[in-house]
């Protein structure tokens, strides 16, 4: 998060300031995330655990995107590679994941390599990577466009990737409004989040991702609010740091689980008064 003023960082600067959260140890997220290590919210139903409410919501990204079996997709800051895999071992798809997270790409290669399935990692920055003539039916981008400063760029550069009829998937946190967005850009929680957790996160009110959409020439074909469905899976992953706090510093020394409990307090603080959590579905029809 970073207010309207801040030059955002760029090229290797900004890749190792991201970098700086999500390649922590593989092993401190398999403390406190589900199997799949998916880091995004989940999608519940009432008495869903963590790993239900993850599965569940991976076939509603699907449902989203309209995947019948088979389609070629773009995974945009693919993590550890839930999605990636997850899609090409029940979708049939043909899955290309680009992340700048050395060990994240490393444990979606290995995953993929044991499973049997077809996805290509790249190495990089989205806003920064030539794809050449390669085309894809559909693209997702689950809590990245919050690290990248122009929205409009990269939804141009979406839709040029999109075949006719393709469509992209993008879930985010967003203030819940405009008045939010500037008044809480400097507050203690969101200056900790972004010096502490990430090197460079803008979130933004969803009329800003609405419209950078638009803006590209695509066409936003729906919204979901994921508010009380997020509030939900941090509740699920504070626990999980709560209850495994040793083991995680046992990992990754130096306050890693304090950090990481003040970080999900953070974000689940503002649900509903500051924060709200969407899935915006946009398609290439033209």
């Amino acid at each position: 998060m970073t207010d309207a003023t801040t030059t955002p960082m760029t090229g290797a600067g900004t890749t190792a300031a991201t970098n700086r959260h999500y390649d922590l140890h593989p092993d401190v997220f398999a403390l406190f995330l589900d199997p799949r290590l998916k880091y995004s919210s989940g999608r519940y139903a009432p008495e869903d655990t963590l790993e239900a409410a993850q599965t569940r919501k991976l076939h509603f990204v699907a449902g989203q995107l309209g995947l019948k079996g088979g389609e070629k997709l773009l995974d945009v800051g693919c993590g550890w590679g839930s999605l990636a895999l997850f899609m090409a071992k029940e979708y049939g798809c043909q899955v290309v994941g680009i992340s700048p997270a050395g060990r994240q790409r490393a444990y979606v290669e290995e995953h993929a390599a044991r499973w049997g399935v077809d996805i290509t990692l790249r190495d990089g920055l989205f806003e920064r990577t030539d794809f050449g003539s390669e085309r894809f039916d559909a693209l997702t981008m689950l809590g990245s466009i919050v690290h990248m400063p122009d929205l409009t760029a990269v939804y141009a550069k979406a839709r040029t990737l999109l075949r006719p009829g393709g469509t992209v998937y993008v879930s985010e946190t967003c203030f819940r409004n405009t008045a939010a967005y500037r008044r809480f850009q400097e507050s203690d929680g969101a200056s900790f989040v972004r010096n502490d957790i990430f090197g460079f996160g803008d979130m933004r009110p969803l009329s800003q991702l609405v419209a950078a959409a638009e803006d590209a020439g695509l066409s936003v074909i729906g919204v979901t609010d994921l508010t009380d469905d997020y509030r939900r899976t941090i509740e699920h992953w504070l626990e999980n740091v709560r209850r495994n706090a040793d083991r995680i510093d046992a990992v990754q020394p130096g306050g890693t689980s304090a950090r990481l409990a003040r970080y999900l307090q953070v974000a689940n603080a503002g649900w509903g008064y500051t924060t709200k959590h969407y899935a915006l579905v946009a398609r290439r029809t033209r």
